[in-house]
This record gives C-alpha cells, structure tokens and sequence, in this order.
C-alpha cells in the first residue's frame, strides 16, 4: 500500500466534512434542544434550519425496523462499506485525483452520519429543510444534513468522472 501524498491529502477532506458535520449538529442540538423549526433563513419560506432527528437513512426508509436490525443495516453494514471503500482507495491505481476527493468525500460524509448513529440515541440529526415546490410530490425536501449532502454531491462527482474516464478510454482504444 503506498502513502504518497496523492493518496493521503484528499483525506483531509474527509477529516474537515467530519468535523463541520458535527460541529453544525452540536450547535443545533445546543440552539435546538427539542425538536422544530428554528429559522426561516431567507424570511421566503425557502430554507428553513430546522431540527429534526432520523434513526433510519434517507428518507426514514427502514423506520419501522426492529431495533437490531436498524443497528446492522444503518451501522454495521456502512462501516463495512466504508471500511472497503477506503481499503480500495488505497490498493487501487485506477482512481484519478477527482475520484480521490470524491472518495474522500463520500467516507467523510458516511463516517458523520455513522458517528451519529452510534452516539446520538435520538437518531442522527438534520437540519437543513429545502422547499421543493412540489416537484416529485414533495413540498419540502426530506429535512437533511452536511454528511447526507457531501455524500449525494460526492458520488454524483464520483460516477460522472468514471463515466467521463471509461468514455475517455474507450477513445483512446478506438484510436489504437
């Protein structure tokens, strides 16, 4: 496994989605002990900062879990995946420098929200609530946090620059 510096400085990224991720949890827990709407940010309805808590993933699909199950299924299997990711994040050559980041981004992403469901017993929180004007039935976007969002962004990231490399190989070989 090699350490050079390609491989080791996207993790920085990992370690500052991480520490905003909770850091902005901890202080909306501390403004925000319950749970509710704390600030319509634009005074438009837009974007409210509002405290809630999901002890399931995306939109709380898995609630109605038993508990146990929730625990395999929400933090022992992420911590598998992660666990690989990274493991193939560093064995791997075939990662370009933007997938690195994006790679990073992802376990940071991953590892905020885990570290929530292992520590938080209220589930892990979210706060940030988009209004969604009704597109996809939706009149506010399921309320979200930064690791939900690093994550999202980041595999968006990921597959399109595996895309765009696969199609840039394809080029290549077609020209041989």
């Amino acid at each position: 496994m090699k350490l050079e510096k390609e491989r080791v400085l996207p993790l920085t990224l990992t370690a500052i989605i991480i520490l905003v991720d909770q850091l902005t949890k901890a202080i909306i827990v501390k403004l925000s002990p319950g749970m509710g709407l704390i600030k319509d940010v634009f005074n438009n309805d837009f974007l409210w900062i509002y405290h809630a808590r999901n002890k399931a993933i995306a939109f709380s699909l898995g609630d109605s879990f038993p508990d146990p199950i929730k625990k395999i299924a929400f933090v022992i299997i992420p911590i598998f995946v992660l666990g690989f990711l990274l493991w193939y994040y560093f064995k791997s050559d075939d990662f370009t420098k933007i997938q690195r980041w994006a790679a990073a981004g992802i376990i940071g992403g991953g590892l905020g929200n885990i570290i929530d469901r292992i520590f938080r017993t209220d589930g892990v929180v979210d706060f940030i609530s988009i209004r969604f004007y009704g597109f996809l039935g939706f009149d506010r976007w399921p309320t979200f946090n930064l690791a939900d969002s690093s994550v999202v962004v980041c595999c968006i990231l990921l597959f399109v620059s595996i895309f765009i490399s696969s199609r840039k190989k394809e080029e290549v070989q077609s020209n041989e």
